[in-house]
């Protein structure tokens, strides 16, 4: 849609430690959500940081910017958002959602299933006065352009938001892939595949296919600044 504009909020950073990272060293990531104006409605993707327990802090030690900040950067505010979609209910993807009780989040059954079964992430950041869950199960469009695609991996109900602009659509991954290097083997292993390259090949993601369907100009992820664009794309 040619009146639709997707901004990038930057939300701080955390500290991965190398136990997780599959090297020596622990890593720095940025904690990233969008906003999309979509006509005249804000939805956000995403809501940053949110408040964890002492060991939690201490394992990923993240340093946060306030939503509100990042809001005021793109001239709004929590309360003209009109409706949330949660890639996945970890802590650092659903932070700011106690900020704007009654409005409408959007997540998989199964994610939010996890998230109340316990261990999954901070309970209190799941169920808060005044939360409104709005449960999808599988892909659905949430507004004219606008598709919720799962994209299980990170979480079982993990979930992407594919964003049909007027110079080409947006996927906001969230975290289906920590990277855009990786999105982009991903890609080439899928496009091996399909070329009848003999294996052994990496494999890729299932849903994958699905994404690229929809003709993605960009991918946006949660955890990387880099943007994935198609071979050849001249932006």
């Amino acid at each position: 849609m040619e009146n639709t504009v997707v901004h990038r909020l930057d939300l701080g950073y955390i500290v991965r430690p190398a136990s997780e990272t599959g090297g020596p060293q622990p890593r720095v990531e940025p904690v990233l959500a969008y906003l999309v104006r979509h006509g005249e409605e804000l939805i956000l993707f995403d809501t940053g940081i949110g408040a964890a327990g002492p060991e939690t802090e201490a394992h990923y030690r993240p340093r946060r910017r306030p939503l509100q900040a990042a809001l005021a950067g793109v001239g709004a505010r929590p309360e003209d958002v009109s409706l949330v979609v949660n890639c996945h209910l970890h802590f650092d993807h659903c932070g700011g959602n106690p900020l704007m009780p009654g409005r409408p989040i959007l997540v998989q059954s199964a994610e939010l299933a996890a998230a109340r079964a316990g261990g999954h992430t901070v309970d209190e950041l799941v169920d808060f006065p005044g939360v409104r869950y709005e449960e999808l199960a599988g892909e659905a469009e949430i507004r004219p352009g606008l598709l919720v695609v799962p994209t299980a991996g990170h979480t079982e109900g993990h979930q992407s938001l594919v964003v049909r602009k007027g110079d080409g659509t947006v996927v906001l991954a969230g975290q289906a892939h920590d990277f855009a290097s990786e999105f982009s083997s991903d890609h080439l292993a899928r496009r091996a595949a399909l070329d009848g390259v003999q294996p052994p090949l990496p494999g890729h993601r299932p849903w994958l296919d699905r994404l690229l369907e929809l003709d993605p100009r960009r991918v946006l992820f949660a955890h990387d600044s880099s943007v994935w664009e198609p071979p050849g794309h001249a932006g």
